[in-house]
């Protein structure tokens, strides 16, 4: 879909930031208007983060009518939030191709444009880069503006108070805009968003109330002095209530707002006159997630991150009702398992729908817990649990558990505690993005003493592997599994343990043998029909547990072969194939290996099928490898 300019004439002028700067009033609402209208279409082909980006478009006006990146700095939280931004600095002729391979990022990206002073794709930094910013304009004697925009759930997560202690104290003079939409990826959850609630309930506060009713019980006329003092508490506790800023100015802020979001007249005039203030500062702002689309704004979870759609409806092409992902065969066990252990929780990090657990927690919600973008407690909240005596599932996907690594090796395998984490998209997420992509779980993980790291191979595997680390009971179980439709569905089978540490010949042959790791089984499978049409009778083995290796297995097949292949979603850099390579070294094996997985590079954004077959990781890919691997041995 090429640009019309003849369907948003005015968006059509709009080349760079300046160019925004010179609207009048008027100007400024035609032109959300036709962003707005420009969103909606280009995303419902290319699939994204719609209604994030729609809240913020009188937003990203605003900034643009007062701030000139690339020379000031404007740094996103997370960055989904960022379309009407980039298509104002720039990148408007190429929306099109957004988040499709060789096409422009779903997020901020310095790469791409001079304007992405920052890149992200991960909740709450925005406030630590911008502090940097902030004070390497200083050391360089700049003059430069420094604005942080967070919101959208990422001041749940501990890095944004880290970056709000550090800022506030160090007076330098940047604005954050806090975005308040009332919405993370799912429904923000957590103390912060009761806070004003809260603090009444303080020490200082129960004494100053206590003063009060001491005071009207010392003095005559006490009925009417007891009313005003009613009232008097009553003003207290309005003031604390209505005044939000108390927080952050208690961490060294000025705070101002709440103001409409979607009120650009005030807007700027406010975010002028803020910005002749020194200091740090805080501009909390009101905002609707998905404004002006009536489908995101009715279901703002829905269209957070969404697919292809119906513009006029807001439907997605509809799914074979058979069809089914790893993700949501996992929420259907934990159900069922659910109701078979009557203390097992299940914990996921504002990723409920993202993680398959929507349906556990309207079921269970007394043993469901959402601890919002906090991936680090989420971690050491489960080993809590598990040391307590709670079966504990905690949800998350690849590129996030990264977030959480010391409180792994910490607190859990440390400890030897029993939780059973579920690692969703493993291996290549997609049109997302390295950002994204999960391709170092495997290699950050696997030294790590007392683990257990499986990767099912299908949907029936990882049901009976989630019912293994359920029952076992047994130290810290990962199971990983990628963000793909499962095959067609075999009979289901009766949830029953696997051993720990087993393989499982999928099928005999001569050399090579082929190690699959989870998700490349199936690829294999095919590419293995492939080979037998070039006289190629190779073995394919479900190398399903990297932590602990089947030795046993494994001195089998070097007895036996040598060529050995080693395939796996993973970085090749301290993955499968070089735990394999280091045992093959140990025991003195004369053959030759083959290691193939993802390569040592941040991988790109395009759909999962293009980018396999990119890195040839699927069967055509598989099979040709293995044919030159043959050739050259």
């Amino acid at each position: 879909m090429a640009f019309d300019e003849s369907k948003y004439p005015l968006l059509g002028r709009i080349d760079s930031p300046d160019d925004v700067k010179g609207l009048s009033s008027n100007g400024r609402k035609i032109l959300a208007r036709e962003l707005r209208e420009f969103i909606i279409e280009s995303v419902s082909q290319t699939g994204g983060h719609l209604a994030p980006s729609l809240g913020v478009v009188e937003l990203t006006i605003a900034l643009l009518s007062l701030y000139s990146p690339p020379f000031d700095k404007i740094v996103w939280d997370v960055g989904h939030q960022a379309y009407s931004y980039k298509i104002l600095t720039g990148r408007r002729d190429r929306f099109n191709t957004l988040r499709q391979l060789g096409g422009i990022s779903g997020f901020p990206k310095r790469s791409e444009n001079e304007c992405d002073c920052f890149g992200v794709g991960h909740a709450s930094t925005s406030i630590g880069a911008a502090l940097g910013m902030a004070t390497a304009r200083d050391i360089a004697g700049e003059d430069y503006k420094v604005v942080a925009v967070i919101g959208d759930g990422a001041l749940s997560g501990g890095l944004a108070f880290e970056g709000l202690n550090n800022a506030g104290a160090s007076g330098k003079n940047l604005l954050v805009i806090l975005n308040d939409n009332e919405m993370s990826i799912s429904r923000n959850v957590g103390a912060l968003s009761r806070y004003l609630t809260e603090i009444i309930a303080t020490q200082r506060y129960r004494k100053l109330k206590s003063g009060i009713w001491e005071l009207t019980d010392k003095v005559p006329m006490t009925e009417q002095l007891r009313y005003l003092g009613q009232k008097l508490e009553d003003s207290v506790k309005s003031f604390i209530t209505v005044r939000p800023g108390m927080l952050f100015e208690s961490l060294g802020f000025d705070y101002y707002g709440p103001v409409d979001g979607h009120d650009m007249n005030s807007l700027i005039k406010l975010l002028h006159e803020v910005d002749e203030l020194p200091g740090p500062k805080i501009l909390h702002i009101l905002t609707r997630k998905g404004k002006g689309y009536e489908p995101a704004e009715a279901d703002a979870c829905k269209f957070h991150g969404i697919g292809a759609f119906d513009p006029v409806t807001g439907e997605k092409p509809s799914n074979d009702p058979n069809e089914k992902t790893y993700t949501s065969v996992f929420g259907e066990t934990m159900i069922e398992l659910a109701g078979r252990y009557d203390k097992l929780t299940a914990i996921t990090a504002a990723m409920e729908t993202g993680t398959g657990l929507y349906e556990f927690h309207k079921r269970f919600p007394k043993r469901f817990f959402d601890v919002g973008i906090a991936e680090g407690h989420a971690v050491l909240f489960g080993a809590s649990l598990a040391s307590s005596g709670i079966p504990c599932v905690l949800a998350i996907y690849s590129s996030f558990l990264q977030r959480s690594l010391d409180q792994i090796i910490h607190d859990v395998a440390l400890q030897k505690l029993p939780l059973v984490i579920a690692v969703d998209r493993a291996g290549i997420v997609g049109e997302d993005g390295p950002t994204h992509h999960g391709a170092f779980d495997l290699s950050f993980l696997k030294g790590i003493p007392n683990l257990i790291i499986a990767a099912p191979s299908d949907a029936d595997e990882l049901r009976r592997m989630l019912f293994t680390a359920v029952s076992c009971g047994k130290g810290p179980f990962i199971i990983r599994y990628p963000r793909s439709v499962v095959s067609p569905s075999k009979p289901q089978k009766p949830l029953e343990a696997i051993e720990i540490g087993t393989w499982e010949v999928v099928e005999q042959g001569e050399s090579p043998a082929i190690l699959a790791l989870g998700s490349m089984v199936e690829p294999s499978i095919e590419a293995l029909q492939i080979l037998r049409k070039n006289e190629v009778g190779a073995e394919l083995i479900n190398a399903r547990f990297l932590c602990p290796l089947d030795e046993a297995c494994l001195e089998q097949v070097f007895a036996k072969h040598r060529l050995i292949v080693t395939i796996e979603e993973n970085a090749l850099a301290g993955g499968f194939g070089e735990s394999v390579a280091a045992l093959a070294l140990d025991r003195g094996w004369q053959g030759r290996l083959l290691r193939l997985g993802i390569p040592n590079r941040f991988i790109e954004h395009g759909s999962r099928n293009e980018i396999l077959s990119k890195l040839g990781l699927d069967p055509e890919g598989i099979s040709r490898s293995i044919i030159e691997f043959i050739g050259r041995s």
